[in-house]
């Protein structure tokens, strides 16, 4: 991956409310938040919007245009502001939740990954003794994941 990963508020709003905001640098010693994202997380989170304020590790990056390709799914402008910057620095990874984003990022091409997915590669790089406490966490924290969803991640993962 040539660039840092961009994420959304979602993955940011919940990490921060567990207290797990470390799994985000699995993916790189930096993360980029565009400035619509920092804006929802400020309305959402305060633990996130301090994360914002003193983790030096968290990059707040000013918006780019989103191009029609984006805009035309309707997306939330999080999600959008996002999509666009992995658009514009090719080779970044996007960290989304909403499955509507991550079906557009299929289609332009961008890379992504969940929160879900974050704890998964927490438990199988020995980040994390076990997946499944984090995720009941996540889930109380207000991620939706279905059941299903679960026991399909944690058998990934010998859980």
């Amino acid at each position: 991956m040539s660039e840092r990963p961009v994420v959304n508020a979602s993955p940011l709003v919940t990490l921060a409310r567990v207290g797990r905001l470390d799994l985000l640098r699995l993916l790189g010693p930096r993360v980029v938040v565009p400035a619509q994202v920092a804006g929802e997380v400020r309305v959402h989170s305060d633990e996130a919007a301090r994360a914002l304020d003193e983790e030096s590790w968290i990059e707040q990056v000013p918006a780019v245009a989103v191009g029609e390709a984006i805009a035309a799914w309707d997306l939330g402008p999080g999600e959008s502001a996002v999509l666009a910057w992995a658009v514009a620095h090719p080779g970044t990874l996007a960290v989304i939740d909403d499955y509507a984003a991550r079906k557009c990022a299929e289609v332009i091409g961008v890379a992504v990954k969940g929160t879900l997915g974050l704890v998964l590669l927490a438990k199988t790089g020995g980040r994390i003794p076990a997946a499944r406490q984090v995720i009941d966490d996540l889930r109380r924290a207000g991620l939706y994941l279905s059941d299903d969803i679960v026991a399909r991640a944690l058998a990934l993962v010998g859980e």
